[in-house]
């Protein structure tokens, strides 16, 4: 293979997959920030978390921008910023627009939590689990790597603490005895 003609196609997977690894790695950290957990030290992680965000958008705007120059997939801007409009598998491509715009949104609105209100944007920001999640989606059906064993071990590394952390989430709020779900953790100044 010759790197050159495929540098953009195998820099957007690069930035794709370091997307996913950031992305996995804040949901941790976010999760760690509202655990009962009052041994851990949240100011660390909310700065790891703001970090981590800020990363992965960097990284799913040069995951795009990478394929703007792909000679093969030749995407256009449309197909980099409409949802479903992509001629390379348009459903999973779509889901990944959709995905990236949910994850800005949700990570940008940290800037406006005061204006928005802080119960309100703590309710909204619960979100971004789905679209996390909704990426992942892209990540298996629209990535050309996606059916190798070496990128489901690599993927499944970086999804797993984040996904056991949600099911415990979940799980400890549905408990009996827990009806209303645990409340939220005391807010910290950035």
């Amino acid at each position: 293979m010759n790197v050159g003609t495929h540098l953009f196609w195998i820099s957007s997977r690069a930035a794709g997959m370091a997307a996913l690894l950031l992305a996995s790695s804040s949901v941790v950290c976010g999760l760690m920030i509202g655990s009962k957990r009052r041994s851990l030290n949240r100011t660390d992680f909310r700065t790891a978390h703001e970090i981590l965000s800020l990363a992965t958008l960097f990284f799913v705007g040069l995951h795009g921008l990478a394929l703007l120059a792909d000679s093969w997939l030749n995407p256009g801007v449309a197909g980099i910023t409409i949802p479903f409009a992509s001629s390379y598998r348009p459903l999973w491509t779509g889901l990944g627009i959709v995905a990236g715009y949910g994850l800005a949104i949700l990570g940008l609105s940290y800037y406006l939590r005061e204006r928005i209100g802080p119960a309100r944007w703590r309710r909204l920001h619960r979100l971004t689990a789905a679209f996390w999640l909704l990426a992942i989606v892209h990540t298996i059906g629209a990535g050309s790597d996606a059916g190798q064993a070496w990128f489901l071990v690599l993927a499944g590394v970086c999804i797993a603490p984040a996904a056991l952390l949600i099911a415990a989430r979940w799980l400890d709020r549905a408990r009996p005895g827990n009806p209303a779900g645990r409340p939220a953790a005391a807010p910290l100044s950035p």
